[in-house]
């Protein structure tokens, strides 16, 4: 018998409209994502949670830009806006998010020299970020995401969710992307390729 959680991937305030890192459209998903948590019994949030001085953060690089690509020990790192500072209310759930009382929440990012777009790994691939403790004490089997970048987080966490043997849906019209340069199009092609589920 399959044990299905729902897995809402970083709905904060920073990523949606007036935020420091705003996705086009975001706020269109949460009659969707609340909708799909009101028919779960098990539901995960996660949630970006950055120190200041974070190692995504361009501010933190001297001379660095936005959009500037850094070579770091566990690879390649984008440099972003500050955005989801542990503790403000840019790192926030989005108030019109339906949040279950008792809804588990994964933080990642947390650590000043690591980014992780999954919510499993850190982006070193190796270092655990908690969702994966979560759903085997939930007896997961299956995994149904939602949330924000279909291109980043989503995408990184349906990806390892694949790796680790879970069955992976992404609803689609409960996500939304950057979406810069086609990036949109690669993550569902990815995803595709290791089995992910459109839904």
């Amino acid at each position: 018998m399959k044990t299905s959680v729902l897995v809402v991937v970083d709905i904060q305030t920073d990523f949606c409209a007036g935020g420091r890192l705003a996705v086009p459209d975001a706020e269109s998903i949460l009659p969707v994502v609340n909708g799909l948590v009101a028919t779960f019994e098990r539901v995960v949030l996660t949630q970006d949670w950055h120190p200041p001085g974070h190692v995504s953060f361009a501010s933190s690089h001297p001379g660095r830009r936005v959009g500037d690509r850094l070579a770091l020990p566990f690879g390649e790192q984008l440099l972003w806006p500050d955005h989801c500072l542990a503790g403000t209310a840019g790192a926030a759930f989005h108030p019109d998010l339906r949040l279950p009382a008792d809804a588990l929440v994964v933080r990642k990012g947390v650590h000043p020299h690591g980014d992780a777009y999954s919510a499993f790994f850190e982006n070193d691939r190796t270092t655990p970020v908690g969702l994966e403790a979560m759903l085997r004490s939930l007896g997961a089997t299956e995994i149904v995401l939602a949330g924000l970048a279909t291109d980043y987080c989503v995408l990184q966490t349906a990806l390892d969710g694949r790796r680790l043997g879970y069955e992976v849906t992404v609803v689609e019209s409960a996500c939304r992307g950057i979406d810069a340069q086609g990036t949109c199009a690669t993550a569902w092609r990815q995803m595709a390729e290791v089995g992910v589920r459109r839904g």
